[in-house]
């Protein structure tokens, strides 16, 4: 037998709790000669097996209803369940802690905030000390902070040596230039990477080419490729954000952006951008679309990762036309501007081997050239040859 205090203390709850329970017939005591409850091992016991069914989450009223009938498989079963999405969210909280400490990769948790809040994901990034390049191309490449210098690193090294950073065709270039009515005299191209568009806008045009890209390295390559060509007096090179770009409004006749809009959003750079066209200047710019209303599940997958924002090409045509432009003419890249930038991607990545590229740069650009193999027929960029229509406010 137990005196109250005695039986408070081997199950370490109080004498309050105790007489609670009692209250409800949990447990039940006699009273001694001298007044005091007496408790027997049966009640400790009982003690024992209600605090075992609390630990699995039961209230005490079903503890209770446990203790008195048979269990109620349908009541666990529940309980069980909401336990797992407990357990799930917590553990799904813990990782996150640990990949914001660098002990775990951030991959899943940069993505689900690009898709769920891109505006804000890149104001974080800026936060974190990233500048604005180095947010962007995290948003984009790696998707990791905690091993973006290393990736970037390792996706240099990849490009090296290779013209093209995404699908693009001379024959698509010019034939989006001749779509224009007019030839334009000042032509911005955003984006321009190793300017192998760049080149090829400003021999095909009498006017003035400026290109904007936010590497040093891209334009140093654009740089040597201007001079051997002798443009120097035809073109020139701005080193700047897309987001923020350092001209005048109405300073162009036109703009163009193969495969650049995407990285600040397709409808954001055309509104953000319309300030730079001259009254009816021109935009050519470029996205990746569905081309299918079902595609694949892989291709589904791979491209909700990678980008979120892709959409067909009905509903980009609407949006575009809800940002003022007039679609002027609208085609497809090639097979073969796909090719250009393929082949030699392909080509570079089997020369390469996992032990020399620690990062995940190799793996994705494996699945990437993977999903290009098997999916291409699924989507694709689309060239679209703007007017700006609207005047701006």
């Amino acid at each position: 037998m137990y005196r109250i205090s005695e039986l408070a203390q081997k199950v370490a709850l109080s004498r309050s709790t105790l007489l609670y329970y009692e209250k409800l017939g949990l447990i039940s005591s006699t009273r001694q000669a001298n007044g005091y409850r007496s408790y027997s091992e049966h009640d400790l016991q009982q003690l024992r097996l209600l605090q075992q069914l609390q630990a699995g989450g039961l209230t005490l009223k079903e503890c209770q209803a446990c203790l008195e009938t048979r269990i109620d498989r349908s009541l666990l079963l529940e309980r069980l369940q909401a336990l797992e999405h407990e357990i799930e969210e917590k553990q799904q909280s813990r990782d996150l802690l640990a990949a914001m400490l660098g002990m775990a990769s951030m991959r899943g948790w940069h993505q689900a905030l690009e898709n769920q809040a891109p505006g804000a994901h890149l104001a974080w990034l800026l936060k974190q000390g990233f500048d604005e390049k180095q947010a962007l191309r995290l948003k984009w490449l790696s998707k990791d902070m905690n091993e973006h210098d290393h990736y970037m690193a390792d996706f240099e090294r990849i490009f090296d040596g290779l013209d093209r950073l995404g699908p693009g065709s001379a024959e698509d270039t010019l034939q989006a230039l001749r779509a224009l009515p007019v030839e334009p005299q000042t032509l911005l191209d955003i984006g321009c990477g190793r300017g192998v568009g760049t080149v090829l806008l400003a021999r095909h045009t009498q006017g003035l080419v400026t290109a904007v890209d936010n590497d040093e390295y891209n334009l140093a390559r654009l740089r040597q490729t201007v001079v051997a060509n002798a443009l120097q007096q035809r073109v020139s090179l701005v080193c700047a954000s897309m987001t923020a770009l350092p001209f005048e409004n109405a300073s162009f006749d036109a703009l163009w952006a193969e495969g650049s809009a995407y990285i600040m959003g397709f409808t954001n750079a055309l509104d953000s951008w319309r300030r730079l066209l001259k009254p009816q200047g021109f935009l050519v710019v470029s996205d990746l679309i569905w081309r299918t209303d079902k595609p694949r599940a892989q291709a589904a997958s791979f491209w909700q990762k990678n980008y979120p924002g892709m959409t067909t090409l009905e509903n980009r045509v609407s949006s575009i036309r809800a940002q003022g432009y007039r679609v002027l003419q609208s085609f497809p890249l090639s097979r073969q501007a796909w090719e250009n930038y393929l082949a030699p991607l392909r080509e570079k990545v089997a020369g390469l081997s996992a032990d020399s590229i620690s990062s995940k740069a190799l793996v994705d650009l494996e699945d990437e050239l993977d999903i290009h193999q098997r999916f291409l027929d699924d989507y694709g960029y689309q060239l679209f040859v703007l007017q700006k229509e609207r005047a701006d406010s």
